[in-house]
């Protein structure tokens, strides 16, 4: 069992970040399924399109109420058999939606697919972080996320689509045999790591505490409620335009979140803090001008493409500050609070841009949304002693500093 530390200048364990990152894949594509899949699952399940998009929000709710409290009562047991036991949960939830006629058994199962997906979200930047020396933790960090990027952009479609040629019921069976798989990947290549000992366990209250976790969450909640008050309502507002593609729109955002999780991927170990306070530059120079000349087609798309280049990489870089004022003994609590924060800002920015769109119209979003991400920008700004500062080693330096400041 493999529990040391690992030594500079080693080489990127990819066969174990890979697992991680499928594990996300995983976690994302059974999340967001059912969305693609309403008309024919709502005739089999007995009940309307509407309630068959609540197995999406009940997945979603179920992974906001047991990120905090499930990873606070597991972090004391070994990491690798808790990450295995949320994969073939979720293999157990998908194996049921696929068998049950029963929108009721359904329901169930996308509640403990949520339950899964909270807890595995609080660990698998930790995780990746524990895996690999400190001045590689922000590559190995994008790597795992990048499954994310993979399942939006990719997976998703993918997976309706095969729905489409084999049934839903099928799809939803080959994603739990593909979590099964993967359960048995990370058992055999990813390294153990110990639970963090009765003693050694800090208060939940004292790691929200740390000096740059308070930051950190802020930009993650600032951002995401940005973020979605346009990404949610990107349809009218595309239709607001003139151009009305909203398929080509998200295209064109999808393919370019890949290429900004990659460039992330290059950057963050070296430049960690420029590479965010870019990227939140760039968004909200892309609000504005959304809001100040959308209507054209050139614009729209070229801004959009942007739009997808910072956001894209924007989750790295952001897990990663939060995992270096932590410090990955901590990572697995402090992630889950940033679970909780992210849902958070994913239904406040929906609502937020639902009201704005009633209010106001399409037109006013990028002015709802700018605000929002300028206040990310500020934070980081602002964050440069312990949130964001210019290095990791610096990073790591404060991790053990008193919680006597937020910045």
């Amino acid at each position: 069992m493999t529990t040391a530390s690992p030594a500079k200048g080693t080489a990127l364990p990819w066969s174990g970040l890979l697992a991680l990152s499928t594990a996300a894949f995983t976690a994302v594509l059974t999340e967001l399924l059912p969305a693609g899949l309403l008309p024919r699952m709502a005739p089999a399940l007995g009940v309307s399109e509407a309630r068959v998009g609540f197995l999406v929000t009940g997945y979603a709710v179920a992974s906001f109420l047991a990120a905090i409290p499930v990873t606070a009562a597991l972090r004391g047991l070994p990491r690798r058999p808790v990450l295995v036991g949320t994969l073939l949960g979720f293999a157990c939830a998908d194996a049921v939606v696929a068998l049950s006629s029963s929108y009721t058994v359904a329901f169930g199962a996308r509640l403990l697919a949520g339950v899964m997906g909270g807890t595995m979200w609080a660990m698998l930047a930790g995780y990746a972080a524990r895996m690999v020396p400190v001045e590689r933790r922000g590559r190995a960090i994008a790597i795992v996320l990048a499954g994310i990027t993979l399942a939006l952009s990719l997976g998703v479609p993918a997976g309706t689509a095969l729905a489409g040629a084999v049934g839903w019921r099928t799809a939803f069976g080959m994603l739990a045999g593909l979590a099964v798989l993967v359960a048995v990947w990370i058992r055999l290549r990813v390294p153990a790591f110990p639970g963090e000992l009765p003693g050694a366990r800090v208060p939940l209250r004292r790691v929200a505490m740390l000096p740059g976790i308070p930051a950190v969450l802020s930009v993650t909640l600032f951002l995401l409620l940005g973020h979605q008050v346009m990404y949610t309502y990107v349809a009218p507002f595309t239709a607001h335009t003139g151009y009305g593609r909203t398929d080509l729109v998200l295209l064109v955002f999808g393919v370019a979140t890949v290429v900004g999780i990659w460039a992330t991927g290059v950057l963050v170990d070296r430049w960690a803090r420029p590479t965010l306070l870019g990227a939140m530059t760039l968004f909200v120079a892309v609000m504005c001008v959304l809001g100040l000349c959308g209507d054209s087609p050139v614009v729209l798309l070229g801004s959009v493409a942007l739009w997808g280049v910072a956001f894209g990489g924007a989750p790295t870089l952001i897990q990663t500050a939060l995992v270096n004022a932590s410090g990955p003994e901590h990572a697995d609590v402090a992630t889950s609070l940033q679970t909780t924060v992210y849902n958070a800002g994913i239904a406040g920015g929906s609502f937020t841009g639902g009201l704005a769109l009633s209010g106001w119209g399409a037109g006013a979003l990028p002015w709802t949304a700018l605000p929002l991400i300028a206040g990310a920008l500020v934070t980081v700004l602002l964050g440069s002693r312990y949130a964001f500062p210019a290095t990791p080693v610096e990073a790591k330096r404060h991790v053990s500093a008193p919680p006597c400041s937020t910045n």
